[in-house]
């Protein structure tokens, strides 16, 4: 708990029976966190079983194996039913560390963003801590054109470790996004369209064997779709076409109140849509 608002870490999980319970554990002590939620999407091996062995950790298990996108989507709707104020999203394979959560939920909590996302990027040490080459080549151009696109100012869209108020939870049509890999960047997306803003903190990477990867096809057709959801916004903010489904309804104007935008408020006039605490 923190400043009132119920704190809730989400794990979408697939095939992480060697990380997982390292990861639940650290997230459990962390501090302001009142419960974990683990959505396990038909994994193939023990990974609910393994984490419904602890206490704190509640496991949801899908009947078939959905997406990426659809985990999320089942995880932040659990979140929310269970009364959360704040909502932490983590991938269980340890790629991040659980110690960043006290930070992202006090930036939210204190009514400084709605979002905080954890970037590989800033800090400069993505290679150092075991990023491929390649992808970290493609992570910065798809950064660069997206940006671009969306007039944001954010060091990578990529990134699979983010917390929301709940409040932009509820405004955001996520049942209308991909159920794949994309969906991140499409949540992204409305966030910015929404005119709210996002504040970066430097994230260690940490690539060893056991750390979740989606191959190089993958990541070619998720590079693809990332450029197709940068490209469908630019055309909507300059009105050549109209916003895809996933964006409308229509690009709100700026919410008229003063102050720092918290948990439970619009955001502000003039404020920029990215930052970094």
């Amino acid at each position: 708990m923190y400043a009132n608002h119920k704190v809730i870490v989400v794990l979408p999980a697939y095939n992480a029976a060697s990380t997982v319970l390292r990861t639940c554990r650290e997230v459990l002590e962390q501090p302001y966190v009142d419960g974990v939620i683990l959505v396990d999407d038909a994994s193939q091996d023990e990974t609910a079983q393994l984490a419904a062995t602890l206490d704190g950790v509640t496991v949801h298990r899908h009947a078939e194996n959905l997406g990426y996108g659809a985990n999320q989507k089942t995880c932040y709707r659990l979140a929310l039913e269970a009364g959360a104020g704040i909502v932490i999203m983590v991938h269980p394979d340890y790629q991040y560390s659980p110690r960043l959560i006290a930070g992202m939920v006090r930036t939210i909590g204190d009514g400084e963003h709605h979002c905080v996302i954890g970037s590989r990027i800033l800090g400069g040490r993505a290679l150092a801590g075991g990023m491929p080459r390649w992808r970290y080549v493609g992570n910065r151009f798809l950064t660069t054109v997206q940006n671009w696109l969306t007039g944001a100012r954010l060091s990578e869209y990529h990134t699979g470790y983010r917390a929301f108020s709940r409040t932009l939870l509820q405004q955001l049509p996520l049942q209308r996004n991909s159920n794949d890999f994309v969906f991140d960047n499409q949540v992204l997306a409305q966030i910015l369209w929404r005119g709210f803003s996002i504040a970066e903190i430097s994230c260690p990477t940490s690539y060893h064997a056991q750390a979740s990867s989606i191959g190089f096809a993958a990541c070619l057709r998720y590079g693809f779709g990332c450029l197709g959801v940068g490209a469908r916004y630019w055309l909507a903010r300059k009105g050549w076409f109209s916003a895809p489904d996933y964006l409308a309804p229509a690009r709100p104007e700026p919410a008229a109140t003063a102050g720092s935008p918290g948990p439970d408020q619009p955001p502000a006039p003039g404020r920029e849509n990215t930052r970094r605490p």
